[in-house]
């Protein structure tokens, strides 16, 4: 239930055109199993379970970790939320099931390397390379938990509900009473008294109190010292034992904190990701996948926003946005043209490249050994103005390419529909 809910409220979004396209947030996010996991190192109550990726795997687990279950909690593990109600393109309804212990095997087989689509995924969906399996536990009482950080309060900011498994967007319309927000001093840490505040809105039927205050310390300690933007459980469940456990959760970490956190990023599954930030993340370049057919190099990312405008303007849709930096290398200028063209959609690229730290020079060499390298089939606009521009213009027009140059932004964005357009 959990995956994407609140990070939908919290992500940035990128209007071209009038359309609303998500953006690229710089933030790991991590697979159900490696998050759960990660809690139980903290001291955090979960789910046992164990992660398959073959239906090998699923026989051993069955066996070794489950052996006297008489049912099982099958989930498949895919970067993406409304797993529970999306469908497989095999025609499979639903990526978590609850089933009999005999019957895990060829549920699991049903799921491995098919591709799920759910309403967080679009309609191409996630190939489901792991499957969880996890005990089914006797749940007396669902709730929601989430720790983010405020812009507003200037920390991190726990949001508890006492009622849970379902989206934060449908508890916040049925119950907007029910919602507390405890800000926590990131410099004194998580009180008791923050805590408490806590698992009084949390409002638990029948687990001990300083027990669960305690959990929420540790979640909030997972939440610090493991450098997370985001940290959901939905739901965070009371069991017949009388026990709060994180039945589910969303974890997300700052990219800055790559470094420090070298265990947890090395969790990172590319496979999930859109290959062409994969591939411009790698180059150090500043990509973003859209829906449009002409390709977009820029240096700055308020010229690239006002070049996807005026493309907009003149009757064409940005294919995507690019930014080179101010100080990209000849080699990052190949590496940008290579993503560029992998692009099926893309029917022209237009360059802007306004030259200060960036030289004009540069990025007319990288555009030329980038043609030769990649065999462009599409038409390139050429707008260059600043810094070398003279020097850039003249290694264009030595190149012998069919390259279409441009004298400003307007007549740039215009001449690269009009290209698209034959």
């Amino acid at each position: 239930m959990v995956r994407g809910s609140i990070g939908r409220l919290a992500s940035r979004a990128l209007s071209v055109g009038g359309k609303w396209q998500h953006q690229q947030l710089r933030r790991l996010n991590v697979h159900e199993y490696q998050g759960a996991d990660l809690m139980g190192k903290f001291g955090i109550n979960v789910p046992k379970g164990a992660v398959v990726g073959s239906v090998q795997e699923v026989k051993e687990v069955l066996k070794n970790v489950f052996p006297s279950e008489k049912e099982i909690v099958v989930k498949s593990q895919i970067l993406a939320g409304g797993r529970g109600l999306g469908t497989f393109k095999s025609g499979l309804q639903g990526g978590v099931h609850i089933v009999k212990a005999e019957e895990a095997e060829s549920l699991a087989a049903k799921m491995l390397n098919q591709v799920l689509v759910t309403k967080q995924t679009g309609p191409q969906g996630k190939v489901v390379g792991k499957v969880y399996l996890c005990e089914k536990m006797s749940l007396v009482n669902e709730m929601y938990f989430a720790i983010t950080l405020d812009r507003q309060t200037a920390g991190p900011l726990i949001i508890a509900c006492s009622k849970g498994g379902t989206s934060i967007e449908d508890l916040a319309e049925k119950y907007p009473d029910m919602i507390i927000k405890v800000p926590v001093d990131v410099f004194k840490g998580i009180t008791d008294e923050d805590a408490a505040k806590v698992v009084d809105g949390l409002a638990p039927k029948t687990a001990d109190r300083q027990s669960s205050i305690e959990q929420i310390k540790k979640l909030y300690e997972l939440f610090c010292k493991s450098d997370c933007t985001m940290l959901e459980i939905n739901p965070l469940a009371e069991t017949a034992d009388k026990k709060l456990v994180a039945a589910d959760a969303k974890l997300n970490f700052d990219d800055n904190a790559a470094f420090r956190q070298k265990e947890i990023f090395a969790l990172r599954d590319t496979t999930q990701e859109d290959p062409r930030e994969v591939a411009a993340a790698k180059a150090d370049l500043n990509y973003i996948g859209l829906d449009g057919e002409i390709g977009c190099m820029v240096n700055g990312a308020g010229l690239a926003m006002a070049t996807m405008d005026i493309i907009k303007l003149h009757g064409g849709t940005p294919a995507n946005f690019l930014d080179v930096g101010g100080s990209a290398s000849e080699g990052q200028v190949v590496e940008a043209f290579k993503i560029l063209t992998s692009d099926d959609r893309v029917k022209a690229i237009l360059v802007n490249i306004f030259g200060g730290i960036m030289k004009c020079d540069v990025i007319a060499s990288g555009i030329v050994n980038a043609a030769k390298q990649v065999d462009l089939k599409v038409p390139v606009v050429v707008r260059l103005e600043g810094t070398n521009v003279d020097q850039g213009k003249r290694i264009l027009k030595e190149s012998g390419l069919a390259l279409i140059t441009a004298e400003d932004l307007d007549d740039a964005a215009e001449k690269a529909v009009k290209a698209y357009a034959k």
